[in-house]
């Protein structure tokens, strides 16, 4: 008497393995690309301190890098950031890597709120890459 699986009991487990792949797959890339997202905004915290400091220290937003006091935008980058350029009325815009996560960007925009400073977060990269404080 043999022992083991038939034919049909393993292609059966193996198309069970390619449903859940077929499944896993793109879950897996969307996971990945917000997390780069999410080095954009990591990188975009020093320039929303330093643009923070510059509007409570001139009661006017600084329009460059240079004014805000961070490096040049081209030298702020990661993995899937190409640039974090400070410009007009102080709005923070992180450049993304097309290659990483999708063509296109995001802004941060800083608003004085009975002197606090809350930032509203728009721009071009797809709704559901953002993480849930930019939706």
């Amino acid at each position: 008497m043999q022992k083991g699986f038939t034919l049909i009991e393993l292609m059966i487990v193996v198309a069970i393995i390619g449903i859940l792949a077929a499944i896993a797959i793109p879950a897996y890339q969307d996971y990945t690309k917000r997390a780069h997202v999410s080095e954009g905004l990591n990188l975009a915290a020093g320039a929303k301190s330093a643009v923070t400091e510059y509007y409570a220290s001139n009661g006017t937003w600084p329009t460059s890098n240079s004014l805000a006091g961070i490096s040049t935008a081209a030298s702020i980058k990661g993995n899937a950031v190409n640039s974090v350029t400070v410009g007009t009325s102080g709005k923070i815009t992180v450049a993304m890597n097309s290659t990483k996560v999708a063509s296109g960007n995001i802004v941060l925009t800083p608003r004085d709120v009975n002197g606090g400073i809350n930032w509203a977060c728009t721009g071009t990269i797809p709704a559901k890459l953002l993480p849930a404080n930019c939706r």
